[in-house]
Order: C-alpha cells, then structure tokens, then sequence
C-alpha cells in the first residue's frame, strides 16, 4: 500500500520540482539577484573587500561568549555550514554531468547576482531581528514578511513559510543528509548505517539541547577545520594536475557557449541544460534567495546591519568561488580533458560514472581509488555533518514563530521528532522523500522573494547610510593627510 502510493506520488513531485527550479524559480533568484544587484550599485563589488576583510578577521575557533545571539563570525560559520554541504559536491557533479563544464561558468553568473541577494537577505535580517527576554535573538525571512506584510496576507506568506521550512530542513532535510553520512560511511569504512545512525543522534541531541551558543560554539571550530582540509585536498589534486589547468579553464569557458559539443544535442537543447544547471546548481548550493541563512545573520551582533550583509556576501563567495568551483576544478582537470574518462561525449553512459560517485572517481585519479573515496567521505560526513546542524537551529526558530505562546514545550518536542528522522535518515533510502526536501526548499523561495523585492527600500536606505559614512572617512583621511 505505502509502496504504491510512493510509485504514484514519485513521478507527480518530480513534475513539480522540474518545472518549479527550470523556469519558475530561475526566472524570480535570477530576477532577484539583478534587481538588487541594480538598486544597490553592485553591492557585491564595492563592499566586496569589506566584506572578505570583516570575514577573516573575525575568524576564531573560540569566539567571545555572547549574552545573546552570536559573534558575526558564528553567525557566518553558521550560515556556511548549512550552505557547504553535500550540494557542493553531488550538486556540481550532477550540474557537470548534465550540463557539461560550461555549467561551472552560469553557476558563477547566478553566484554573482546571489551576493546581492543575500546582502539584502542578511541586512533585512538584522533590520527586523527581536531579542526575547530570556536574551533569545529571534530572525529571518518570517520576521522581514511580517515587518511589510502586517495584515492577513503577510500572515499566510509567513506561515506558509515557516512550514515549509521545518519540513524542508527540520525534518526532511536532516533525514537526506543523514541518509549520506550512513550510506558513504558504510562504502568507505564498512560502518553499519544503523551504528552512524546512533553516533549522529547522542551527537546531534548534544548540541541541540544544548541551545544557539552551543551550537555557535560547535559550527565555528567545524566550518573552518572541514573547509580547509576540503580546499587542501583539492589543491593537492589540482597541484598533481597544474599541466592540465589552463585546459580546464578553456574547456569551462568554451563549453559555457558551445555545450552541444560535450553534451550533444541541438544547440539550444545544450545552451538551455548548462545554462539551467548551472543556475539551479549554484542557486541551490549557495542558498542565496532561499530564506535559510538569513536566520544565522539575524543572530549576530553586529553594530550595523550592512556588516552582516558584507559577511553573508562573503559567505557566498567561499561557497560557490572557493569550495564549489575547486570541485569543479578538480573533476573538469581529471576527468574532461584530453585523455580523461569523460573527455567524450556519452562517456559517462559507458564508463557508469554518476553524480553519486563522480567526485570520488575524480580524487582517485590522484589520490588513489580507495583513498580518494575515504577522502570525500569523510568531508561530506562534515559538509552533512554540519548542515544538519545549520538547518536545524533555522527550522527550531521557525517553530517558535508558529508556536509563539508554547515555544519552549514545542522546541523541545520539534527537536525530539528531527532527532527521529536523523536515526531513521541512515536506514532508508527514500527517493519520494529527497524530491519533496527539494519541493519545499523551492516553496520557501517565494514567499522570501516577495518580502525582499517589498523592502528593497529599506536596504536602500540602510546601504546609504554606510555609503555617507564611508564618504565621510575618505574626507576625513585626505583632510588629516
């Protein structure tokens, strides 16, 4: 009976999701980014250096304890964990697969725009943020929608997005990452699923329990240790490689405007599949647009809110330019060039490489078959690792937004059912279940997009004011000179 009614849902969400990320949601995010991108005067490159400079020297894996909310490194490494995560490395594998290495050059345009986006995301998040009086800092998308949205229909954007959120990342999603860390632990070390499944529990319950400093304290020694062992792996590959980097290069670039050539098919068949893969990649990788990390910007405590904003802009450039392109880099240097397991058209279809193993086939090259599959295990047990985490504090305050007058008794019960669906996550393999994560991560995207596009007045204003300030300093100095 069960199995029936998945067979039958199965291909319904599929339909869904295909036509939702393909043009609906590509048209709003690459709206969106251009929108503010525009109104903001290239936020992501005037403030760009502010933003990298903020990033890394508020870098520490012991921040200063908070009386409330976080430091905005926390908050950043927060945000990053929850976008570092098994997208980085299947995503770009399935966008390379189906869309050629041209994909790689969209996943950069919708990366740029992004930062915009999220800059906005970040400084609404700030703008609207509200500290209870236990000294809980409460954010996000639902607090932005209601500060514009004050009557009935601000009402419904809220709750429907903050359904869609604890089902997308509170439950469904901690059960898909989990789901990872079970099953590439039990190919690379022979560790029952079930075994992982207990270890992901008593971890995950310590650090929930535990409240938003506990998990500050966490995410910010993990993010920095997973990214840079990650980014170290892959410079070795690339390193090994070099030869074939300037090839790598033109073959991204060429085939960004030539994909038929790699992936076959009518031009505007190949042109229309890198293009969309490239952009539902990178979107879906960086989270720009979707309403998740602006729960982490809302956290911290910052002096103002275009501080976090120049920081979550960050936070997508290591994401998408750092960690997602170095998986790129590594597969397209590997595996596409003369030579290479994939160099010709429908190779993957003979070889069996899929997005699943792609990304091991291509460390192996380098490390070693045995060695270059335990190497992304064990990052995508961190990236997932830590992803659960992310999404679990960014669902948690949803639920006490649904659940204002019982929050403490329906955290704790929320937290209780996530800690389920971990432990169930590891036994299963549900495919129903990973289209509908990604059906209700692409139904948090519009009611975010409409509150954004709303208060793009406010970060208008908010950004001005930096503007005169910055102007002011630059006068200042060159009057003391």
């Amino acid at each position: 009976m069960i199995e029936s009614i998945e067979q039958a849902l199965l291909p319904i969400v599929q339909t869904f999701n295909e036509y939702l990320s393909s043009y609906v949601l590509i048209i709003l995010l690459v709206g969106v980014g251009l929108w503010f991108t525009f109104k903001t005067r290239a936020v992501q490159v005037r403030y760009f250096g502010e933003g990298m400079k903020n990033m890394f020297g508020s870098l520490s894996l012991k921040g200063k304890k908070q009386k409330s909310g976080m430091s905005s490194f926390q908050a950043l490494a927060t945000a990053v964990a929850a976008q570092v995560g098994t997208g980085n490395i299947v995503g770009a594998s399935g966008a390379i697969l189906v869309g050629g290495p041209g994909a790689i050059f969209w996943m950069w345009v919708i990366a740029f725009l992004g930062m915009a986006t999220i800059y906005a995301e970040a400084t609404l998040a700030q703008k609207t943020r509200k500290v209870d009086e236990d000294g809980n800092v409460h954010g996000g998308p639902v607090y932005y929608i209601r500060t514009v949205f004050t009557g009935k229909f601000g009402k419904f954007l809220a709750v429907f997005f903050s359904i869609a959120t604890v089902l997308a990342l509170g439950f469904m999603g901690a059960m898909v990452q989990s789901n990872s860390i079970g099953s590439t632990a039990q190919t690379a070390f022979g560790i029952p699923t079930w075994v992982m499944g207990i270890v992901l529990v008593v971890l995950c319950g310590f650090i929930f329990f535990g409240g938003t400093k506990r998990l500050a304290s966490v995410v910010e020694k993990v993010v920095p240790i997973m990214a840079g062992i990650f980014i170290l792996g892959g410079i070795v590959v690339l390193i090994v490689r070099i030869e074939f980097l300037p090839a790598t290069i033109g073959l991204i670039f060429k085939y960004a405007f030539q994909p038929q050539a790699i992936i076959g098919g009518t031009f505007g068949y190949a042109i229309k599949e890198a293009i969309s893969q490239g952009a539902k990649r990178g979107l879906f990788s960086n989270e720009a647009g979707m309403g998740s990390t602006p729960h982490a910007h809302a956290q911290a405590n910052v002096k103002h809110p275009h501080e976090q904003g120049c920081v979550a802009m960050a936070g997508v450039f290591l994401d998408t330019f750092i960690v997602l392109t170095l998986v790129a880099l590594v597969i397209v240097s590997t595996m596409y060039v003369p030579g290479g397991a994939l160099a010709e058209s429908g190779a993957a279809l003979i070889t069996g490489i899929t997005k699943a193993n792609l990304a091991q086939t291509a460390f192996g090259t380098v490390f070693g078959a045995e060695f270059g599959a335990i190497f992304v295990a064990t990052c995508l047990f961190f990236f997932a690792f830590s992803t659960i985490l992310g999404w679990n504090l960014f669902a948690k305050i949803n639920v006490q937004y649904l659940f204002k007058k019982h929050a403490k008794t329906a955290t704790i019960v929320f937290t209780i059912i996530a800690l389920a669906f971990i432990f169930v996550g590891t036994l299963v393999s549900n495919d129903l279940v990973w289209e509908l994560t990604d059906a209700f991560n692409y139904l948090m995207v519009l009611p975010n997009v409409i509150a954004l596009f709303a208060m793009t007045k406010v970060v208008k204003n908010s950004l001005a004011e930096i503007d005169k300030i910055r102007k002011e300093e630059k006068a200042a100095q060159k009057a003391d000179k």
